[in-house]
């Protein structure tokens, strides 16, 4: 037993060795970083050089906070319908797209990035407009948190298959269990595999989304300092918003509301967050999942639209 049990431990070991030996290697040969698309624009966020853009000239300002793994590129299919009644603006989260990577990655951290933008737009303070905040997915709980600091900048928010709150069972913990190199080794191996990224949005996506533009959600990720901040984020886990606290949007005398793809099983449950937060009953696209600004902008458009003043 005592032959057998060593053998069996050598025979482990060695392929630990073997495995770390190959994570290893393919994490040196896989290093390289990826080039920002030309034309970026960028804006000083307090201490975070923050990428955005910026869509039509009159109307009621809105502002578009992205969800998790997403950009400003998200949004390229609903802007130019909104940017027809709307100055239209929307910007990198730090932590992903191509804004400037700095933690701590907590909700208090992304509101105030969201803050800043804003004042850098000439967005919520004295004698300025105050912008509708829609928040998608993950962005739902930074708006909401923005808003809760500083209801006074605020003229509305939507969330946008999104319901602010921590996700169930809170920390999933893996970023404790696939420790380096493998979870270097990992990452980079969902990346490299469009068919994944493909199978991944189009879980997410509805059945008709446009196919994707798979450099477009990868490249943000082959950044320098990108991997760092995955598994710093993943630290905190996703940013969001007690549910005591976010029922404080309740007593706040701006427009609410909550709009979901009704096939959509990743966001929560919309008609919970329409009562948690005072909204009125929630608006289910039919036939839409988790990314609505892509599968159904016009409706999305028409939502926004209908939160605003006339």
């Amino acid at each position: 037993m005592k032959r057998f049990l060593r053998r069996a431990l050598l025979a482990i070991l060695g392929l630990w060795l073997i495995v770390t030996a190959a994570s290893l290697g393919y994490n040196a040969f896989t290093n390289g970083t990826a080039t920002p698309p030309p034309g970026l624009k960028f804006v000083q966020t307090g201490d975070i050089k923050t990428r955005y853009d910026t869509w039509g000239t009159t109307g009621t300002p809105v502002v578009l906070v992205h969800g998790a793994v997403e950009s400003v590129d998200t949004w390229s299919r609903l802007v130019p319908l909104l940017a027809t009644n709307h100055r239209v603006y929307a910007y990198d989260i730090t932590g992903y797209g191509y804004s400037e990577r700095k933690a701590p990655y907590t909700v208090e951290r992304l509101a105030g990035q969201l803050l800043e933008f804003l004042d850098a737009m000439h967005l919520g303070g004295p004698g300025q407009p105050r912008p509708i905040l829609v928040g998608h997915s993950l962005g739902a709980g930074i708006a909401a948190e923005a808003t809760l600091e500083a209801p006074e900048r605020i003229g509305g928010i939507m969330f946008l298959d999104g319901d602010g709150l921590p996700l169930p069972g809170g920390d999933s913990g893996v970023r404790r269990v696939v420790v380096p190199p493998y979870r270097t080794t990992i990452l980079r191996l969902v990346l490299g595999s469009d068919r994944l990224i493909r199978k991944i949005y189009n879980d997410t996506c509805a059945p008709d989304c446009p196919a994707p533009d798979v450099d477009q959600w990868t490249r943000p990720f082959r950044q320098p300092g990108a991997e760092k901040a995955i598994w710093q984020m993943t630290a905190y886990g996703i940013p969001a918003v007690s549910p005591d606290r976010l029922a404080h949007l309740r007593d706040l005398p701006i427009p609410k509301s909550v709009v979901f793809g009704a096939l959509d099983t990743n966001g929560g449950n919309p008609t919970e967050t329409a009562t948690r937060i005072g909204a009125p009953a929630p608006t289910l696209i039919p036939h839409a999942n988790h990314l609505t600004p892509i599968s159904n902008p016009t409706e999305v458009a028409a939502a926004i639209n209908t939160l605003t003043p006339a």
